[in-house]
């Protein structure tokens, strides 16, 4: 098993985490402005992307830019894998590769702690991808407390490119924002990835 056989119902079956959906957990997020680069780029790959309509596409032509956009606004204090094993606890399924890992860490060699954001790409289904989700967030968790470098927070998201499903898990509560966000409000889920690397 790997974090992507993990169903939302499996995630709640197999793992003792308490899961709250009922929060708008980013109200007060203060947006964040948006680079001409990141305009530049998203103007010409965000149409092509959604025509082509691949995971892969979506992936390389939207998700990628605006990470690499935080990335920048962190002033590259920290490392961004893609497509990168993520191997933490193979008994428990928590393992495979995960679509995208932030850490607090600048090391762009192998993933170190503390792993603060995982964000999962998916082609449509956004409900699809948020037991995969969850799962590798209780990977980083797991794997932050075994390098002794715990954070208080893991975030997560699950992301078509042009829609985006946050969450965050805080010891062994996981919440999901009530919203979805659209690209057309870009500012805003910069606003909550960097919150993200804040902690």
């Amino acid at each position: 098993m790997t974090y992507s056989d993990f169903t939302l119902s499996k995630f709640k079956k197999q793992f003792n985490i308490h899961i709250d959906e009922n929060n708008d957990l980013f109200a007060n997020i203060e947006p964040r402005e948006i680079s001409t680069q990141l305009t530049t780029t998203l103007e010409e790959t965000t149409d092509l992307a959604l025509a082509i309509n691949t995971e892969k596409a979506r992936s390389e032509m939207i998700i990628t830019p605006i990470l690499l956009e935080v990335r920048r606004k962190a002033n590259y204090q920290i490392s961004l894998f893609s497509g990168t094993d993520f191997n933490v606890d193979a008994e428990k399924g928590l393992n495979g590769y995960c679509d995208f890992v932030i850490s607090r860490s600048k090391e762009q060699l192998t993933i170190n702690a503390p792993v603060m954001i995982i964000v999962e790409a998916k082609n449509e289904n956004i409900k699809g991808g948020l037991g995969q989700c969850m799962a590798a967030m209780l990977a980083a968790q797991i794997f932050n407390q075994q390098e002794e470098n715990e954070i208080k927070t893991i975030y997560g998201a699950v992301t078509t490119g042009d829609i985006w499903k946050f969450l965050k898990l805080e010891g062994a509560d996981l919440f999901v924002d009530l919203n979805n966000y659209y690209i057309k409000e870009l500012n805003k889920i910069l606003g909550i990835l960097y919150q993200g690397i804040q902690g």
